[in-house]
């Protein structure tokens, strides 16, 4: 299925706090000239939890008219209501995406047989495969191997994106799953040592910023060729670091509009990327080999 750095995209707003579409397109056509392996769209660093119901499909759907089959697009439909996420899944299915992300129910805190029907009657519904996301550190709720194991045999769940930054998760994930299963880091810091130990990509927030070095970062460890991916790892760990001393996407968009790629609007109740860091990000793109 995928395989690599599949860049969590940013959506763009304007000073209207519209989105900002031509800049969408202008993003996109960068990750197919830097080499990136696939977008999701409207997912945590897309600011999804702030889209209205008429821009989350039109933000899908003008996604892949601008990839025009040059990148695979994930589509970020989950929520906390199995219904609702049904209901979304369905009216981006046509568009031409190759995939859902569906997070774990979020505020509602269910249980592990909670989660497992919650993914199971969604994978049952929908004609696109899906990708799973585990992110207990934003939902609270945090879906275990064995209920992975238990949803990893349903022929429409592709894998899961495993987002806590523990490898001994994903090596009970792996004890628990066929090979077939798709495990996707959703945590830059320990991204190497992930696909080191059986991973096959990541989805990544970094690679906003620096997508070709991502993308090279996961073809040297899927080769196996470890002291260059080590040596890369650790120019871009600063650059991790800077990206999330803040809330997912505040730091990362105004890395990007330091680059000149976007303005750096964001939606309510985020705010603007504090000063005090702005120093320190800088350094960070500059050690990643990103030219301001």
């Amino acid at each position: 299925m995928f395989k690599g750095s599949l860049v969590a995209l940013v959506t763009p707003f304007d000073s209207d706090n519209r989105v900002d579409y031509a800049c969408l397109k202008r993003l996109i056509d960068f990750h197919v000239e830097q080499g990136s392996n696939g977008l999701v769209i409207a997912g945590t660093t897309g600011e999804a939890a702030t889209l209205t119901r008429a821009e989350h499909p039109e933000l899908v759907a003008r996604s892949v008219e601008f990839s025009d089959g040059r990148l695979p697009i994930i589509a970020g439909t989950g929520s906390n209501s199995t219904a609702q996420t049904i209901i979304l899944s369905r009216e981006v299915g046509d568009t031409g995406i190759d995939a859902y992300l569906l997070v774990v129910p979020y505020y509602n805190k269910p249980m592990q047989e909670g989660m497992y029907r919650h993914f199971s009657t969604i994978a049952d519904a929908l004609d696109k495969p899906v990708m799973m996301y585990n992110v207990p550190g934003r939902t609270v709720a945090d879906m275990l191997p064995e209920t992975i194991g238990r949803l990893a045999t349903h022929g429409n769940i592709l894998g899961i994106k495993e987002a806590t930054g523990d490898i001994n998760r994903l090596l009970e994930i792996k004890n628990l799953v066929s090979e077939e299963f798709m495990l996707y880091s959703g945590d830059d810091f320990t991204l190497l040592s992930f696909i080191e130990h059986g991973g096959h990509g990541v989805v990544t927030v970094s690679g906003n910023v620096v997508p070709g070095a991502i993308a090279e970062l996961c073809r040297l460890a899927m080769a196996g060729e470890s002291a260059q991916a080590k040596a890369l790892d650790a120019t871009l760990q600063a650059l991790n670091k800077a990206l999330f001393i803040e809330s997912n996407p505040i730091p990362v968009k105004w890395a990007l509009a330091e680059m000149g790629l976007m303005e750096a609007y964001l939606r309510l109740p985020l705010t603007d990327y504090d000063g005090q860091y702005h120093a320190q990000m800088r350094t960070a793109m500059a050690e990643a080999g990103v030219n301001l």
